[in-house]
């Protein structure tokens, strides 16, 4: 890439255009380096099935987005969700602890971000490889006092380690606290040989090594689908609210079919780049 970029500057015919390129240059390696994972961040994604990336929206974009979560709420209704009714690979498409929503995709630019943020990307492809794509972006409230989830995988057996098929990613719209319904996971069972099901007596149980995802609204945690997860008792009496962009590999079907659902406004809108992670091109 340096070499494309050295051989171009020697043809420039002015020193505005070599301050332009270098300008266009210094932002593709800002961009990429700001993309990248740390070791820390791929040790901890490989042993432990889950990472946290920090805070990835501001207070003011967590309040915007809540805003438009309202009003979707509010036009939608009864049909809430309605949109994940008629998919086989979903495993609760309506929850009576949970508000929810679908097909976030085509339901304004403001949800753009969520699956094309580079560096949730590089979290993605850490666990999936190159060959992914978004399986679904939906919406998740606990209600106060339920919420309550069985543990689960997101796959319907067991993979030999390093074969994932699957990985989600949750964006906190409110603070996760000890009381509020936060997700719990426990750690490195993305590894394991057995669902929660072949050992648990009852996985709504906690787990003696479970762990529960504590940050404030705005932070991202990407974690392997195939590690035992599920939602906790919502005991405050307010909503805990959630987004999840749920990404798969290319070779496993997606919860939602991106190319039934595309619409025309937003295969513009959004550009190649975009349309090539929801298989859509």
């Amino acid at each position: 890439m340096l070499h494309k970029y050295c051989v171009t500057v020697l043809v420039l015919s002015n020193i505005t255009d070599f301050h332009i390129l270098l300008g266009n240059w210094m932002k593709f390696v800002n961009l990429n380096f700001m993309a990248m994972l740390s070791a820390t961040e791929i040790e901890q994604l490989d042993r432990d099935g889950y990472v946290g990336l920090g805070p990835l929206l501001s207070p003011s974009e967590v309040a915007e987005v809540n805003q438009r979560i309202d009003e979707l709420i509010l036009q939608e209704g009864a049909q809430a969700g309605s949109e994940l009714f008629d998919s086989k690979y979903i495993r609760h498409p309506k929850e009576n602890g949970a508000d929810r929503l679908a097909d976030l995709v085509n339901k304004g630019a403001i949800f753009d971000r969520f699956y094309t943020h580079p560096k949730v990307l590089s979290a993605i492809q850490a666990v999936l490889g190159e060959a992914y794509k978004l399986s679904s972006l939906n919406y998740r409230a606990s209600k106060p006092g339920q919420g309550l989830q069985k543990l689960h995988v997101d796959y319907g057996n067991t993979v030999p380690i390093g074969g994932y098929k699957v990985c989600n990613t949750i964006w906190l719209l409110d603070d996760f606290v000890e009381n509020n319904g936060a997700t719990r996971i426990v750690p490195g069972t993305h590894k394991s040989s057995a669902l929660p099901e072949d050992v648990m007596p009852d996985p709504l149980e906690a787990h003696p090594k479970e762990i529960k995802i504590l940050a404030p609204a705005g932070s991202v945690f990407v974690f392997n689908s195939h590690v035992w997860h599920g939602g906790t008792i919502n005991h405050t009496q307010n909503q805990r609210r959630s987004i999840h962009s749920y990404f798969c590999a290319t070779d496993q079907p997606q919860q939602l079919d991106q190319r039934r659902y595309i619409t025309e406004a937003t295969k513009k809108r959004i550009g190649q780049d975009a349309q090539r992670i929801l298989d859509v091109l």
